[in-house]
C-alpha cells in the first residue's frame, strides 16, 4: 500500500486525499513523527497532539493566501509536513537544517516566526488587518494553547479584537498543559467550559428522545430549544471570550478530523472575530508520550521502542546541581521560597515542589508576573529565588529593572540556559542576559563555571541582602578538581594556572574550553595564565590590574553577544587606565544564532579551544 504522506510534496495536496483516508493519513504522519524526532530529537508530545486540528485546518485553508500563526511554533511539525518539507526532517534542528519552530525563511505557508508564548493573537491579528487593508479576502488563524493563555499578552490581544470587524479565528488547542501541568485561574476556567461536553451530550440525548414521542414529542423538542441558552447556563457558565466579542464554540474532540473540518469551514464565514475550544490530548498515538508528555515535550534522540533518551552521560546538569541544592538550603532556612513559569522540570523546581509545596509557586507562562511576584515576596522578608530560562527573562526586563533593582530587593534571579542552547535556536540561545542585564545598577551577576562553583554560589546568595543574579548553561555541569575546597565564595576571579605573557580570562562553562585550549598551547611552548571570572558584575578591577601588571597579552572570552558583554566591561577598563598591553575578545559578534549542536556552534563563532588557542598564537606573533 502506497504511503499517503508520500503525496503530499507542496501545500494543499492534502486536498487531494479522500476523505476516509484522513486516519490512515494521521497515523502515518504520527509515525513519521515518532521516527525522526527520536533520531534527531525535538518537541515531539506537542506535534502528536495537533495533527488532526493540523490536518483540518490545511483542508479547509488555502495557502498561502490564508495563513495561520502558531503560538510557540513548537507544534508546527504536522505544518511543515502538509507544506512538503517531509525530506528536510532529516536534517531537523541541526545547523542549516529544518528549523524546529516556523521560519519565513523556510515558506511562504509559514507567515510568522515564533518561539516564545502568547504571541499568536497579537501576529496574527496584525496580519489580518494587514490583509484587510491590502483588500486581500483570507482567513487568518490563531493557534494557541491553553498555557499560553496564562501569558498576559494573550489577553491584551483578545481585549484589542473587538476592533477587527471580520473573520478571525481562534484555535484553542487545550490540553490541560504547556510544558508542565497547567496551574491558575484560566485552567480553571477552561475546564468549566470541558463540562459543556457533558451539556451537549445530555442535550442530544433529550432531543433524540423527545423525537420519538408521536404527535407531541416534535413540539416539545422545539419548545425545549427555545429555552436553550437558560438550559445552558446550568451547564456552561459565561466566558471571557463572548464577553469580549468573540463567538465561542466548544469544546469539540480535537482528533475527530471529520468534525473539525465542518466546523472550520462554517468559522470561516462568521464576520467577526470566533474562538474554537479543542480538547487534544499532548502525546496523543505514542505510549510513552502520553504517559510522560512534560518529558516528550522537549526530548533529545531517543530509543522509540523504549522511550529512553541515547547517550545519557549519567552526570548531573547545572540544572540538578541547582535543584538539589536549593532543596537542601530550604530544609535549614525557612524563608527560602521558589518560583518558576510554567516550567517546574525544565528549571528543576518540581524537586524543591514535591519536599516544600507551600514555598513553591508556578505562576503560569507569565514571566513579568513572575518576577514582580518575587520582588513582592522578597518585600515581605522572603528569600525568593526564580528560576526561568535566559532568554525568557527577556520578557521580564522592565520587572527586573524598576520591581526589583531599584528598590534594592533581594530576589535571587536564577537564569538556566544561558550561553548557548542549540538546536532550539535564535529564539533559545542565551546569549543576550548579560548584556541586557549589566546596565541595571544594584545588580550583582555571577556565572559559575562547574557545579561545586554552582552550589557555592547558591550558597552565597542566600543571606546577600541586594538584587543577584546566578546564570548557567544547559548540559553535563562541568567538574573541576579544586586544590582546595574553602567553604567561602567571594565576588573575586580565580586563576586557575599561572602562566607568563598572555592571560585568558573566561566566564561560565566557558572556561572548560579555555582550559582544555591552554593544554594544547602548552605543547606548544606556551605557557597562558587561566583566570575563572566568575563575577560578571561588578568586574574584579584588582584582578585585571595584576593581569596587566605581568602580561602583554590578554584574551577575553564569552559565550554571549559582545557588544554590552562582560568582555567589553573589561576592555573598557583596560583602555581607560592606559594599560600597555595588548587586548583581544572572542565572543558573538552583533548577530542571531542559528540552531546546530552546542560544539558545532562554538566551532563556528570560534568559541571552542582549537579556536581559542589559534586566537592566543595570532595574538603572540602579531608584533
Amino acid at each position: 500500500m502506497s504511503s499517503l504522506l508520500d503525496s503530499i510534496n507542496q501545500p494543499n495536496d492534502i486536498k487531494n486525499i479522500d476523505r476516509k483516508d484522513y486516519k490512515r493519513l494521521a497515523k502515518e504522519i504520527r509515525r513519521f513523527l515518532v521516527n525522526n524526532v527520536s533520531k534527531t530529537g525535538g518537541h515531539l508530545a506537542s506535534n502528536l497532539g495537533a495533527v488532526e486540528l493540523t490536518m483540518a485546518l490545511h483542508v479547509v485553508l488555502d495557502f498561502p493566501t490564508d495563513k495561520i500563526v502558531w503560538d510557540v511554533g513548537h507544534q508546527s511539525y504536522t505544518h511543515k509536513l502538509l507544506t512538503g518539507r517531509k525530506d528536510e526532517f532529516v536534517n531537523l534542528r541541526k545547523y542549516k537544517g529544518l528549523s524546529g519552530f516556523p521560519k519565513r525563511n523556510e515558506s511562504e505557508c509559514d507567515v510568522f516566526d515564533t518561539g516564545h508564548s502568547s504571541t499568536s493573537i497579537s501576529a496574527a491579528m496584525g496580519l489580518a488587518f494587514a490583509d484587510k487593508l491590502n483588500d486581500v479576502n483570507s482567513t487568518v488563524v490563531a493557534v494557541i494553547g491553553d498555557g499560553a493563555l496564562t501569558g498576559g499578552m494573550a489577553y491584551e490581544a483578545l481585549n484589542n479584537l473587538s476592533s477587527l470587524k471580520r473573520n478571525f479565528i481562534i484555535i484553542l488547542n487545550d490540553n490541560n498543559m504547556s510544558i508542565s501541568e497547567n496551574v491558575g485561574g484560566m485552567s480553571e476556567h477552561l475546564s468549566k467550559f470541558r463540562i459543556g461536553e457533558k451539556y451537549n451530550d445530555l442535550k442530544l440525548e433529550v432531543e433524540q428522545s423527545l423525537n420519538k414521542i408521536p404527535m407531541v414529542g416534535v413540539k416539545i423538542a422545539k419548545g425545549i430549544k427555545k429555552t436553550k441558552d437558560s438550559l445552558k447556563q446550568l451547564f456552561v457558565p459565561d466566558g471571557i471570550f463572548n464577553e469580549l466579542g468573540i463567538t465561542y464554540i466548544g469544546p469539540i474532540d480535537g482528533h475527530d478530523t471529520d468534525v473539525m473540518i465542518e466546523l472550520f469551514k462554517h468559522a470561516k464565514k462568521i464576520d467577526h472575530p470566533v474562538l474554537i475550544h479543542l480538547k487534544t490530548k499532548k502525546g496523543y498515538g505514542y505510549k510513552f508520550a502520553m504517559e510522560d508528555p512534560a518529558k516528550f515535550h522537549g526530548i533529545d534522540a531517543f530509543d522509540k521502542r523504549t522511550g529512553i533518551k541515547r547517550n545519557n552521560s549519567g552526570k548531573d546538569s547545572y540544572t540538578t546541581v541547582f535543584s538539589k541544592k536549593i532543596v537542601e538550603m530550604a530544609q535549614d532556612d525557612k524563608e527560602i521560597v521558589a518560583i518558576t513559569a510554567a516550567m517546574p522540570d525544565g528549571t528543576g523546581l518540581s524537586n524543591f515542589k514535591e519536599h516544600y509545596p507551600d514555598r513553591f509557586f508556578d505562576v503560569g507562562i507569565a514571566e513579568e508576573h513572575a518576577v514582580t511576584f518575587a520582588a513582592g515576596l522578597a518585600a515581605g522578608g522572603k528569600k525568593p529565588y526564580i528560576s526561568i530560562y535566559s532568554s525568557f527573562y527577556q520578557r521580564a526586563y522592565d520587572q527586573i529593572l524598576h520591581d526589583i533593582c531599584i528598590q534594592k530587593l533581594p530576589v535571587k534571579i536564577i537564569i538556566d540556559r544561558a550561553g548557548l542552547v542549540g538546536r532550539d535556536g535564535e529564539t533559545h540561545q542565551g546569549i543576550f542576559d548579560i548584556a541586557f542585564l549589566s546596565s541595571i545598577p544594584n545588580l550583582t551577576i555571577i556565572s559559575p563555571m562547574s557545579g561545586e562553583e554552582l552550589e557555592d554560589a547558591l550558597e552565597f546568595s542566600k543571606d546577600f541582602d541586594a538584587p543577584i543574579a546566578i546564570r548557567f548553561s544547559r548540559g553535563d555541569a562541568f567538574e573541576y578538581n579544586v586544590p582546595v575546597r574553602t567553604d567561602s565564595f567571594e565576588l573575586k576571579s580565580t586563576i586557575l594556572t599561572e602562566g607568563e605573557n598572555v592571560a585568558i580570562i573566561g566566564i561560565g562553562s566557558i572556561v572548560e574550553e579555555i582550559l582544555e585550549s591552554a593544554k594544547l598551547l602548552n605543547e606548544k611552548g606556551i605557557s597562558p595564565t587561566v583566570v575563572n571570572a566568575k563575577v560578571i558584575k561588578p568586574i574584579d578591577t584588582d584582578m585585571i590590574d595584576k593581569l596587566c601588571e605581568k602580561h602583554t597579552h590578554i584574551l577575553i572570552v564569552e559565550e554571549g553577544i559582545k557588544h554590552g558583554g562582560y568582555s567589553e566591561a573589561v576592555l573598557n577598563y583596560i583602555y581607560q587606565h592606559n594599560y600597555n598591553v595588548k587586548c583581544d575578545i572572542i565572543a558573538i559578534d552583533d548577530m542571531f544564532v542559528k540552531q546546530g549542536s552546542v560544539p558545532h556552534l562554538r566551532r563556528k563563532l570560534g568559541l571552542d579551544r582549537i579556536s581559542i588557542m589559534n586566537k592566543v598564537v595570532e595574538m603572540l606573533e602579531d608584533k
